[in-house]
């Protein structure tokens, strides 16, 4: 191939390679490829399942070259790197401690001796760096590969670590840092606090599965986005961020949960139960989704309303029996006047169907701004499914889309008679139907019948 197209030609498509083995399997191939190869400006190189097995075999030991030889030596090969990721796949997280020994480390991959090889030799160019470690073989061992990526990697913008025991011992300042990611991290509040001292321009963080924290803060000025998955029980959990614009906060009961975010516009909060909350008033909140096993807590703990105009709501299983599950619709359209669309999950309208049957719709006000609906429904009595969808439309006068999954497990005659009922009784809403079961995607079946 290098013989007969030009090495500009060559570089673009070898810049296309997605897998960086494959690029290091061209480099021995022909003289030119070696050559245009190490102007490719990112490698991202990922040990498969298949990889490590036949690395493990008796008769693979010997044959299959070693993960990190293969990484040092594209490293050794490139002349510009903007962008490295090097990681083990996800199927390896089902490798068991029992099926491994211990004195391994050759997939230590925040290992600070493997890293000093080579991160000196690409760090003045580097923008983005992805290290995703085998849990195994890090856990237990305690990483200063941060204090490392911070001493040298001075034109770092973004920065992944996964599946990693992390030390911030030494961890120097980075203020051209926009964007952090730490999975399955183990951490404890003063680490954090350091995080937040040393990375002060953060605008994206993902914490998800970071395990040690007690009482954990974010205190970030710049911060626009933040994902926050939250594994453990903490105290408490705080976020300072006056400029966050998007937040997902995933956490189970914590006793303290303090939000000062007054630009927020998009909230997607999953808690199984509100302790002691305090909020800032959120100015300009437009997109909520609420999960929650106490749903009427939450709306009671949070000073939500007026600005919504997009709410998805779900109950999560809840672990407590006696937990309070109360979701009326009625109540739900007076503490959100001015949604115009409205998604409810499966256990909500469950929930929903339950207190309809007991009281029907309690709000005694047209919902005028209510536009359209989104449903997932088990219809276990016909009759009791199409007078809540009737009296919802009843009092939402300009409700002009609904879209109503069926739980697959509903019989098709009763689906079929559902469908036709609601289509003629009210030929002038758009209708969208569709199919769904716990652990499946969503089966969109027709629009606008």
């Amino acid at each position: 191939m290098g013989e007969y197209l030009p090495d500009s030609l060559i570089l673009d498509i070898l810049s296309r390679l997605t897998d960086s083995s494959d690029l290091a399997r061209c480099q021995v191939a022909s003289k030119t490829l070696h050559s245009v190869a190490q102007d490719v400006q990112y490698i991202n190189l990922i040990c498969t399942l298949s990889r490590y097995q036949k690395s493990r075999s008796e008769e693979g030991r010997n044959r299959v070259t070693p993960f990190k030889k293969i990484f040092r030596k594209l490293v050794q090969n490139s002349r510009r790197l903007e962008s490295i990721s090097i990681g083990v796949d996800r199927s390896l997280a089902g490798i068991a401690f029992d099926d491994l020994d211990d004195e391994y480390d050759d997939l230590y991959l925040n290992d600070i001796e493997f890293v000093k090889d080579w991160l000196p030799r690409v760090c003045e160019d580097l923008r983005f760096l992805s290290i995703s470690d085998f849990w195994l073989q890090s856990c237990w061992r305690k990483s200063e590969v941060l204090a490392l990526i911070s001493s040298c990697c001075h034109r770092l913008l973004e920065l992944e670590v996964k599946n990693a025991w992390l030390s911030v011992d030494g961890l120097n300042p980075m203020p051209r840092l926009t964007s952090l990611t730490l999975e399955f991290v183990r951490l404890e509040d003063k680490d954090l606090n350091k995080v937040n001292e040393c990375f002060p321009c953060l605008q994206v963080l993902s914490l998800v599965g970071v395990g040690g924290l007690k009482e954990p803060k974010i205190r970030l000025l710049h911060l626009k986005t933040c994902l926050w998955t939250v594994s453990n029980a903490p105290l408490s959990l705080s976020i300072f961020a006056p400029n966050l614009v998007e937040l997902k906060l995933k956490c189970i009961k914590p006793k303290f949960l303090v939000l000062e975010t007054p630009l927020l516009y998009d909230f997607h909060l999953s808690l199984e139960k509100a302790g002691n909350v305090r909020v800032k008033e959120f100015l300009n909140l437009q997109n909520l989704q609420l999960e929650s096993s106490s749903f009427c807590s939450i709306i009671d703990a949070f000073p939500l309303g007026n600005t919504i105009k997009k709410l998805k709501v779900d109950l999560l299983k809840s672990t407590e029996p006696e937990t309070i599950r109360k979701l009326d619709l009625g109540a739900l359209f007076n503490v959100f006047p001015n949604v115009n669309s409205l998604s409810l999950g499966p256990r909500a309208w469950s929930e929903v169907e339950t207190c309809f049957r007991k009281g029907g719709l309690e709000n005694r006000t047209e919902m005028k701004e209510l536009k359209e609906i989104m449903a997932h429904l088990v219809i276990d009595d016909i009759d009791v499914s199409l007078s809540i969808i009737y009296c919802i439309l009843d009092k939402c006068t300009n409700l002009s889309s609904l879209a109503l999954l069926i739980h697959r497990e509903v019989d098709s005659i009763t689906a079929s008679k559902f469908i036709s009922r609601c289509t003629v009784d009210y030929p002038q809403v758009r209708w969208k139907w569709g199919m769904w079961k716990e652990g499946t995607e969503d089966t969109w079946l027709s629009d606008d019948i």
